[in-house]
């Protein structure tokens, strides 16, 4: 998951920018693809500006489940 504000819910429609949806609980998927490619002839200059080298940026992103975890979910879910 890429680090995409905007969310939208699959089963209720609802938008929200939350990962889970606050009408249904489930949970929401990002509304839209990255916006920059990773073959953008500016995409050098967009990692120099966001500085995304430096390790204060890996801890920016979210953290997300283990393959283990969302398998265990899906099942608890069944």
């Amino acid at each position: 998951m890429a680090r995409q504000l905007l969310q939208h819910c699959k089963k209720c429609g609802a938008w929200t920018l939350q990962r889970d949806c606050p009408h249904c609980d489930e949970i929401a998927n990002a509304a839209a693809p990255i916006k920059w490619s990773p073959e953008d002839q500016r995409a050098n200059i967009r990692r120099k500006m966001y500085d995304v080298e430096s390790p204060e940026w890996l801890t920016t992103l979210p953290d997300l489940k283990t393959i283990t975890e969302s398998r265990k979910a899906i099942l608890e879910e069944e």
